[in-house]
């Protein structure tokens, strides 16, 4: 099954967003809508709900592109991805004045302050998310759409 190798790559790449980021709506929907948190959350997932899919589908497509030159495992692959996406997302929501940096740490929507420290450990948490989703669950679905390695 070689044809269309890259069209396969991108669909098992927007699997896991392409299911996770609905349910991350719906929360947001809730926090918001139901709860009445006063902050403009609505204005934070429009841009990952577009651009999410989009990069993890192209980053598994350069995975199959580059895996027989660097010999890079899967999980490994997809734990750099957050390496590229923090911070161009921070640029792009400081640039849309979503987040200001301080001297002691980050403010979201002008309401909501974040020690560097938990904004480090959060960042942590994500390439751990990172590795483990990839290696388990878009490594799954490569090995079912046949073009695992």
């Amino acid at each position: 099954m070689n044809s269309h190798s890259y069209l396969r790559a991108y669909l098992g790449g927007i699997f896991v967003p392409t299911l996770v980021l609905p349910l991350i709506l719906t929360g947001f929907i809730v926090l918001r809508l139901v709860l009445g948190v006063p902050f403009p959350i609505e204005r934070f997932i429009i841009f990952p709900m577009s651009v999410v899919p989009l990069l993890f589908g192209l980053w598994n497509m350069l995975y199959l592109a580059s895996h027989e030159r660097t010999h890079l495992p899967l999980g490994l692959h997809g734990a750099i991805l957050p390496f590229l996406g923090a911070p161009t997302g921070g640029f792009v929501a400081h640039t849309l004045g979503i987040l200001q940096l301080g001297s002691g740490g980050v403010t979201w929507f002008h309401a909501c302050d974040v020690p560097y420290p938990l904004v480090a450990c959060a960042f942590l948490a994500g390439v751990i998310a990172y590795y483990l989703v990839w290696k388990y669950i878009v490594g799954f679905v490569n090995r079912v759409l046949g073009i695992a390695s």
